[in-house]
């Protein structure tokens, strides 16, 4: 009886064995079948900023599993090139539709533009004072104030002095993307800044009180910080 009882629990564990076994191989198989289904999707190259203008050159393809993919994955140059970035995308980092604007959403709504905490400001320039309307949207500016102060009745000093630094460039005149080699030249006598408050402040009070000069940063080395 006892012999019987053992040969049962060990038909029984051979059943439960090769069931376990079974399912392992179908879940394996399912898993390799669901890996060789990749699809090709387009990720960033290089570090892709806030409102920079995406190219081809700055982004590649991998594979990557079919179920793992996000359905709003670019899967096409065609999808990202000459679009914008809505927010900061990290080297490697898959691209998603809706993180990119095309030119014409660019052109509507610079509040989109603005980051957090901060605040669009607008000065009104000259030729000279925007560097011969040479400065574009998304460059970066010092700006420089100077004003004329008396030190007595037939006296006078200009008092020049750096005001603020690093100062993102949101617009110029109506115009919140870069110009480009077809873009006819439209002259424009005001820029949009990006600052936050206090820095508004500080710039109206000395627009109003004397000059403003801006002075333009390379994008070749962009600022510390930035």
């Amino acid at each position: 009886m006892k012999s019987k009882f053992i040969l049962l629990l060990a038909v029984l564990m051979a059943l439960i064995t090769t069931f376990l076994f079974y399912n392992y191989m179908e879940t394996l198989n399912k898993d390799q079948v669901a890996n060789r289904n990749t699809v090709n999707v387009v990720v960033a190259k290089v570090d892709i900023k806030k409102d920079q203008k995406i190219s081809k050159e700055m982004v590649s393809f991998i594979k990557m599993p079919q179920k793992s993919t996000h359905p709003q994955t670019v899967k096409s140059f065609s999808e990202v090139d000459g679009f914008f970035a809505n927010s900061a995308i990290a080297k490697g980092e898959p691209i998603l539709k809706h993180r990119l604007a095309n030119e014409a959403k660019e052109k509507v709504f610079v509040s989109k533009k603005v980051k957090n905490g901060y605040r669009a400001v607008s000065i009104g320039v000259n030729l000279v004072q925007s560097v011969t309307n040479l400065i574009e949207p998304g460059d970066y500016v010092d700006i420089v104030f100077s004003e004329e102060q008396k030190i007595n009745h037939d006296q006078t000093i200009i008092n020049t002095q750096l005001l603020l630094q690093n100062v993102y460039v949101l617009a110029v005149g109506r115009r919140m993307i870069e110009s480009t080699s077809e873009d006819s030249h439209i002259e424009y006598a005001s820029v949009t800044l990006e600052l936050n408050p206090t820095d508004s402040v500080a710039l109206i009070n000395a627009h109003e009180k004397g000059n403003i000069h801006l002075i333009l940063h390379s994008r070749i080395i962009p600022p510390k910080g930035v």
